[in-house]
C-alpha cells in the first residue's frame, strides 16, 4: 500500500472510459469530476478543469451558455445547445442528483457535438426552401398550358396573371379579380381555391347580379322557419353558412346596393351573422374572394359603391386582360374548344385557313366566352367536317377592319385565301418589331413566318 500508486477507484475508471463529455459540478458550480473527453471538445486539459469554477470558464469562453444554474434553479433535467471556444455546437443535458435528503448537491452534465447535425439541418431547410421555389416554378410552367378548369395560359399576360394566382393561393388574403366580362374571372376564383389549403372545403359562388336586392339578405344569409310569408317552414341555409371551410366567391360585387354593401363589410369583417330572422350568431370560417367588371374606384367616387367595402375586397387585386390583348392565346384556345366541342357532340370538325384567319383578327369583345360560343355553334351547326367561312356567322366577317376583302371575281379561292395571308402579314408587320413577335400574335412559328414574308416578297 505504501509503493506511492493510485489506488485504483471503480467509479473513476467508468467516468474516463465513457467517450462523451461528462462534467460533475457542486452546487457552487465547482467541478468535482470531469472525463478525459471533456479536454478534448473544450480544447483544455481535463485536470485542468478539476476545481475550477464553471462560472470562470464562461467567462473565459470555454463554452456558453451555462447549463448548472438553470438546472439548480429548475431542479430537474434541462437540456440545451452550447457553443465551445472553438465554435462546436454542443448538446448538452444537465441532471441533478439529490442526497438521501432529497437535497440537490450535485448537477452532472454530458454533451453530444451536434455541429454537423445543425448544418445539416440547416442545409435541409435550404433545401426545403429551394423545393418550394421549384415547385412554384413547376405550377407555373404547367400553367403555360393550363387546361384545367377551363384555363389556358399560353400569352405572357396569362402567366403573369397565374403565377400571382398561385402566389396569393397559399395564404387567407382577399383577393378582388377585375376585368371585362368573359374573361375567365370566375375560373380564375376556382383556381386558386383548388391551389389553396381550403381545396378540400366548399367553392361557394354567388353571382350577386343575379340576385334580387330585396331577396338578397334571406338568399345569402338563410332565414328561420316562419320569418316572412312565402318562406319554407323548415328555415333555409344562407350561402355563406355554405361556405364554412373553404371559398367564398362574391361575383360581380359591384352590382351590389349599398344597403347590402354595408351588411357584406360587416360579415366580412366579423365572419359571423344572424339568419334573417334568428337570434342566434353564427359563426363561418371561409376565404372571401370578389370580382367585377366594374371600375370600382370611380364607383367610390360616384358613391356607388363604399369605400371602406373596397379597400377590406382590395387587399391583392389581379387585373386580368382582355383576349385581344393576349393574341397568343386565341390558337391555342380555339384549338381547345374545337377539340372539346367536337367531343362533346360527337362530330368531328376542323376549320378551314379562310375562317381561322378572321378568328385570329376578331377583337372579341365578349372575350374567352364569346370566342367559345362561336366555336360551339359552329360545330352544331355545320353539315361537313371542314368548317367554311359561310358556316361563320356574318358579324365576324364583317367586324374585320384591318383586312379589306380582296376582289375574287376570277379568282381561285387558294388566290384569295394568299391575298387575305399577305394583307395580315403586313398588317401584323406593322405592329410587331420582330418576326418572332409577329410568330408569337399569329400563333404561328418564327420560320412559318420567314417563309410565308418570303413568299410575297414582304
Amino acid at each position: 500500500m505504501g509503493d506511492g500508486k493510485k489506488s485504483w477507484n471503480e467509479n473513476e475508471a467508468i467516468l474516463d472510459s465513457l467517450q462523451d463529455d461528462i462534467l460533475v459540478t457542486n452546487t457552487d458550480g465547482i467541478i468535482m469530476k470531469v472525463s478525459e473527453a471533456t479536454g478534448d471538445i473544450y480544447n483544455v486539459k481535463s485536470e485542468d478543469m478539476l476545481g475550477r469554477s464553471v462560472y470562470d470558464l464562461e467567462m473565459e469562453g470555454v463554452f456558453t451558455p451555462l447549463l448548472t444554474p438553470v438546472v439548480l434553479k429548475e431542479k430537474k433535467k434541462i437540456t440545451l445547445v452550447q457553443t465551445s471556444n472553438e465554435g462546436k455546437k454542443l448538446l448538452v443535458t444537465g441532471i441533478p442528483v439529490f442526497n438521501h435528503n432529497k437535497e440537490l448537491v450535485r448537477v452532472v452534465s454530458y454533451s453530444h457535438d451536434v455541429t454537423e447535425l445543425l448544418k445539416m439541418k440547416e442545409y435541409l431547410m435550404d433545401m426545403e426552401d429551394e423545393m418550394e421555389r421549384v415547385k412554384t416554378e413547376l405550377e407555373i410552367l404547367r400553367s403555360r398550358h393550363y387546361f384545367s378548369d377551363g384555363i389556358i395560359a399560353t400569352s405572357d399576360e396569362m402567366k403573369k396573371v397565374l403565377q400571382v394566382a398561385i402566389q396569393v393561393a397559399e395564404v387567407d388574403v382577399n383577393v378582388l379579380l377585375l376585368g371585362e366580362s368573359g374573361v375567365g374571372k370566375s375560373h380564375i376564383a376556382k383556381f386558386i381555391h383548388n391551389k389553396s389549403n381550403r381545396n378540400k372545403g366548399p367553392f361557394i359562388e354567388v353571382n350577386c347580379g343575379a340576385i334580387p336586392d330585396s331577396l338578397f339578405e334571406s338568399e345569402f344569409f338563410g332565414y328561420e322557419s316562419g320569418s316572412f310569408s312565402g318562406a319554407n317552414r323548415k328555415g333555409k341555409l344562407g350561402l355563406a353558412e355554405l361556405a364554412e371551410g373553404g371559398t367564398l366567391f362574391l361575383d360581380e360585387i359591384g352590382e351590389l346596393s349599398l344597403s347590402n354593401q354595408v351588411k357584406i363589410l360587416k360579415f366580412i369583417q366579423e365572419k359571423q351573422f344572424y339568419r334573417v330572422g334568428g337570434t342566434k350568431m353564427k359563426q363561418v370560417d371561409f376565404r372571401v374572394l370578389a370580382a367585377t367588371n366594374k371600375d370600382l374606384e370611380k364607383s367610390v367616387e360616384n358613391r356607388t359603391f363604399r369605400q371602406d367595402l373596397f379597400f377590406r375586397l382590395n387587399v391583392v387585386p389581379i387585373t386580368i386582360p382582355p383576349l385581344r390583348k393576349r393574341t397568343s392565346d386565341i390558337l391555342t384556345l380555339i384549338n381547345y374548344f374545337l377539340t372539346h366541342f367536337s367531343e362533346k357532340y360527337n362530330r368531328q370538325r376542323s376549320l378551314d385557313e379562310g375562317v381561322l384567319h378572321q378568328l385570329l383578327i376578331h377583337e372579341w369583345k365578349g372575350n374567352v366566352r364569346e370566342l367559345m360560343n362561336v366555336i360551339e355553334r359552329m360545330i352544331v351547326t355545320s353539315s361537313k367536317p371542314l368548317i367554311e367561312i359561310d358556316n361563320l356567322p356574318e358579324r365576324y366577317i364583317k367586324s374585320n377592319h384591318d383586312i379589306t376583302t380582296p376582289p375574287h371575281d376570277g379568282q381561285s379561292l387558294k388566290e384569295i385565301l394568299e391575298g387575305v395571308e399577305k394583307q395580315i402579314l403586313v398588317k401584323s408587320k406593322e405592329r410587331h418589331k420582330t418576326t418572332t413577335q409577329m410568330a408569337k400574335a399569329l400563333g404561328v412559328s418564327q420560320p412559318s413566318i420567314v417563309r410565308k414574308m418570303k413568299k410575297h416578297r414582304i
